[in-house]
């Protein structure tokens, strides 16, 4: 029964992005490529924050100071590693539609470069369940499942899956956002990623409060609830807003 509980718990965690994968990844080879490139590079971008936090360790289980400390600085460091990821996939563009206009071929249309900020951030978020969820499931195909004193009224191996739901889906559509925000030199969308995701690591925080992931785990659907409407208002505007003028040209 546990090897069905601990597939359960990989598909809670990975089931909504292998379904966006499928239906809208695997289409194109050039968003495949996004997607592992994108998964590599924040995957290094954790190994390497995690070794310059090794130092540290063990921080101290009875204050919370040192895990926000933790928190804020791997949030910086991935919100600049998202700006450069950004810039190089920008130089990318430019080649597309250089080899596009030696083709005679069209440019990049609106919706292809929303995929590709889809691909990198389905990466991002898949690089950050693998590194946080996936690895603690393997005790989960196990003869039994574990609680924790803090999490008594729900198995740790779900809080888990739950915690990297809500962490992908942020991730996935916060890269959309962030890119829209650079290309049209939005500040407030440039602001709003980096928010939102330090806000949602620190809500993680409230998990050392006893019986916390009570809490915590619905603020963190809130904030994946929040990245969610905001990336669909946006995604509208600017498809309207690309209609209209297409429509003006005619």
């Amino acid at each position: 029964m546990t090897v069905v509980a601990g597939i359960g718990y990989v598909l809670i965690a990975l089931g909504p992005s292998l379904s966006l994968f499928v239906s809208v990844i695997s289409k194109k080879p050039f968003l495949i490529l996004t997607v592992l490139s994108s998964t590599l590079l924040w995957l290094i971008s954790l190994i390497v924050m995690s070794g310059l936090w090794r130092a540290f360790l063990p921080l101290s289980s009875s204050s919370w100071w040192p895990y926000s400390l933790l928190i804020i600085t791997s949030v910086g460091f991935q919100e600049g590693l998202r700006l450069f990821f950004w810039r190089i996939y920008r130089k990318l563009e430019d080649i597309l539609d250089a080899f596009a206009d030696r083709m005679s071929k069209p440019r990049l249309f609106l919706t292809d470069k929303m995929q590709i900020a889809l691909a990198g951030g389905l990466g991002h978020g898949v690089a950050h369940a693998v590194f946080f969820c996936l690895s603690l499931l393997t005790p989960a195909f196990g003869p039994a499942t574990f609680y924790i004193e803090r999490c008594s009224k729900m198995p740790f191996f779900l809080v888990s899956a739950l915690i990297a739901l809500s962490f992908v889906t942020i991730h996935t559509f916060s890269m959309v956002i962030a890119f829209n925000g650079y290309s049209e030199g939005n500040k407030v969308d440039q602001v709003f990623v980096p928010v939102v995701h330090l806000v949602a690591g620190l809500v993680t925080l409230v998990n050392f409060a006893h019986e916390g992931c009570l809490v915590g785990i619905p603020l963190l659907y809130l904030m994946a609830l929040l990245i969610l409407l905001h990336c669909s208002k946006m995604a509208w505007r600017r498809l309207t807003e690309n209609r209209g003028r297409l429509e003006s040209s005619q």
